[in-house]
């Protein structure tokens, strides 16, 4: 079902998990005052292009800024994983997103190599189906200066799983030195999945890409029964947040000459 990426599009293996970034270190006390620089009263801080978390004074953090597309077929949940990955409301509804929308989402992370604290800036664009069929600038726009691709499959739409590897060569075969990763929604409904974990791990061994699975069940409330709980909502998705900047930092040092390129049409 599924081809094998060219060597063309090789580009540096992706990191093993843990590698790079502390995996538990946002659940601990020091990771918890800074995450607490982008909640407010336990709701999360929605941001703007242009604004930023305040830090303490003392504390002084360098921005690692990226821009990530989100690529998918209509209805997989891409605009709803944005707005988890935010603290946002879900939409109950499926709509077809008009255009092209843009969201940030900040993520403090220590390193491992380091034990430094980054401070992740990452800047989703979301584009309809429909749009970017219709508009022949919408996918330029969106690939333009890109750090990195999400390709979204959902575990209850068989046909947006095998549209990955056209998704793969359509969007991101011309741009090999881009992170991409693989993202499985709905994977809450697992129980009605229409990919088994074998189709998985063999996609895995073909393409060599990270995969994470991410829930579509509302986020938890607080006690007023309305409000997003913002802690509650960051530890569901911390493993995304947290691969995003592996993947992210991890290809930053190789293109920097600061970690061995290991893609496989690097010369030995």
């Amino acid at each position: 079902m599924h081809s094998t990426p060219s060597r063309c599009q090789a580009m540096a293996r992706p990191p093993a998990p843990g590698s790079v970034i502390v995996p538990d270190w946002h659940e601990s006390a020091e990771g918890k005052e800074y995450l607490a620089c982008i909640l407010r009263k336990n709701r999360r801080r929605v941001f703007g292009l242009l604004e930023r978390p305040v830090l303490p004074p003392p504390v002084a953090i360098d921005t690692a800024s990226y821009k990530l597309f989100v690529s998918g077929k209509s209805g997989v949940g891409k605009t709803a994983l944005v707005a988890k990955l935010a603290g946002l409301e879900v939409p109950v509804v499926h709509h077809e997103t008009a255009g092209i929308q843009t969201t940030v989402v900040f993520w403090p992370a220590k390193l491992q190599a380091s034990d430094r604290v980054v401070m992740f800036r990452f800047e989703f664009w979301d584009c309809g189906e429909s749009a970017l069929k219709k508009f022949d600038h919408m996918l330029p726009a969106c690939k333009e200066k890109t750090d990195a691709f999400l390709f979204l499959f959902s575990f209850t739409d068989r046909a947006s799983f095998e549209d990955l590897p056209g998704q793969l060569a359509r969007v991101a075969g011309d741009a090999p030195g881009v992170v991409r990763m693989v993202i499985g929604s709905k994977f809450d409904q697992y129980m009605h999945t229409d990919v088994p974990e074998r189709d998985l791990t063999a996609f895995r061994q073909a393409w060599e890409l990270p995969l994470f699975r991410v829930k579509s069940v509302p986020g938890r409330r607080l006690a007023d029964g309305r409000t997003l709980d913002g802690w509650a909502g960051l530890a569901d998705i911390a493993h995304v947040l947290n691969g995003l900047a592996e993947q992210l930092w991890h290809q930053d040092q190789v293109a920097a000459g600061l970690l061995p390129d290991t893609s496989e049409n690097s010369p030995s």
